[in-house]
């Protein structure tokens, strides 16, 4: 994958990090050169001083060839000027937009913009650890109104099948992870010992949740 980053502070950076040890084709661009610099002499990627919604740099970058561009600066107006440019100027296929304002998230969503809010995240993370430190979410969708949780089985569930925890539009077993293999379970799967379990859940059912499974 071609990616462009646009700002290379904590997140932009260990992000191109991330990719570029995967072996991905990263160019990051930022007007601080000295942030630049602390992705180091190892980074296999390209760097290139400048402003990321610039339409020369961009196109310097490469975005016309690209296949992902995230703005991670510490400006929300920058990074969703620069979002925008790259998704409706350059019709790259993959769009995301750091925000640190989560008011913003919506009307931006409404523009076609994928956006990130770490706000937004960090709140409700804070929060599910100090209401359901028995739970341990891994995702959530939408603004937090669905979560993916995963657990590992309980005692008291062994021999019991996924019917037993299923709460139709409230509480789904997606998958199962068994002797190291993933598997997706029927409402007849019984559970067995050492079982991790994959669970989506309704924010709202997360103390429902707690109770089947006895963690309440």
């Amino acid at each position: 994958m071609r990616a462009i980053i646009m700002g290379c502070g904590r997140v932009g950076e260990q992000v191109s990090r991330i990719l570029d040890s995967e072996g991905h084709a990263v160019t990051v661009i930022d007007y601080d050169e000295r942030a630049l610099a602390r992705l180091g002499t190892e980074f296999k990627g390209r760097k290139i001083k400048g402003l990321g919604f610039d339409r020369n740099v961009l196109i310097d970058a490469g975005i016309e060839s690209a296949d992902a561009f995230a703005a991670t600066s510490s400006s929300d107006n920058a990074n969703v000027v620069a979002a925008r440019v790259a998704r409706n100027l350059f019709q790259v296929p993959r769009v995301i937009a750091r925000l640190y304002d989560p008011r913003r998230a919506e009307i931006y969503q409404r523009l076609g913009l994928l956006t990130i809010s770490s706000t937004t995240w960090g709140a409700q993370r804070i929060y599910e650890l100090l209401t359901h430190d028995n739970l341990d979410p891994v995702m959530s969708f939408g603004s937090g109104e669905v979560k993916l949780i995963h657990i590992d089985l309980p005692p008291q569930l062994e021999g019991r099948i996924v019917n037993h925890i299923t709460v139709p539009g409230e509480i789904v077993v997606v998958a199962i992870t068994r002797d190291a293999r993933a598997i997706l379970p029927t409402l007849g799967t019984q559970f067995r010992a050492g079982d991790s379990v994959y669970l989506s859940v309704l924010a709202s059912a997360m103390d429902r949740v707690e109770a089947l499974l006895g963690l309440s």
